[in-house]
């Protein structure tokens, strides 16, 4: 999920961007309900990423206080609803605090069998490939075998969450339609959803029907089949 629209749907009511955002954070709620609900196994969330760091110096102040906030507060709710919390991003540049929080929702969730909800905070597409291709560099420098030639599995196992399986949906809320650096190893295959809603009137109505729109779609993974028009 590509959760936006909080600075759009705060504009037009007269509200600053952090109102909005902080108004996302009942809609990420929603999501995760549903998608349990629905019997979704794993949900990513864009929560902050590489790119987010060129907005104003207060706006990401409060993203990172923020992000931190709402996993100190909301954990003990989806501990309760048996959702397990990963995180997947770099800690460069992150703030140390965010780190910690990050670290103990996944220590506290990781016996959890339900969702799986990573939570995308400074993540990047791009840097994510990038860190793995210079953590093979780095094995090798440091005695490891090079390995005769780079496989899809070589990468793999050196992204940030290298059990995360390949997005089935691709789904963005607020109109737009971009993927914005977001998950693009996984998303090779992923079927497109773009929703003309602002995250923060998201509801879990809004992932079913999404989710119902996936179910519609025929996915062939480069293949083919005859379908002779009558």
């Amino acid at each position: 999920m590509v959760m936006d629209g909080n600075g759009r749907w705060a504009n037009e009511r007269g509200l600053t961007r952090t109102e909005g955002h902080r108004a996302g954070e009942a809609a990420l709620l929603e999501a995760v309900a549903g998608a349990t609900s629905a019997g979704v196994e794993n949900l990513t969330a864009y929560a902050f990423s590489t790119e987010n760091w060129k907005r104003s110096t207060d706006e990401v102040k409060f993203l990172m206080g923020y992000n931190k906030d709402v996993l100190r507060r909301r954990r003990d709710l989806l501990m309760e609803w048996n959702v397990r919390i990963r995180w997947s991003g770099a800690e460069r540049k992150l703030w140390p605090s965010v780190v910690r929080e990050l670290r103990i929702a996944e220590e506290m969730t990781k016996n959890n069998t339900g969702l799986v909800l990573t939570m995308a905070v400074n993540y990047g597409g791009r840097q994510e490939i990038v860190a793995a291709v210079n953590k093979i560099l780095q094995e090798i420098r440091a005695g490891g075998q090079a390995p005769k030639s780079i496989t899809e599995k070589t990468i793999q196992k050196r992204l940030y969450v290298p059990e995360l399986p390949d997005v089935d949906m691709f789904l963005r809320s607020s109109g737009e339609m971009r993927i914005s650096n977001f998950m693009l190893w996984q998303s090779s295959y992923a079927e497109m959803i773009f929703m003309d809603v602002l995250w923060p009137d998201f509801t879990r109505e809004s992932l079913w029907e999404a989710i119902s729109e996936f179910g519609r779609r025929q996915r062939r993974f480069g293949g083919a089949s005859d379908a002779p028009l009558n």
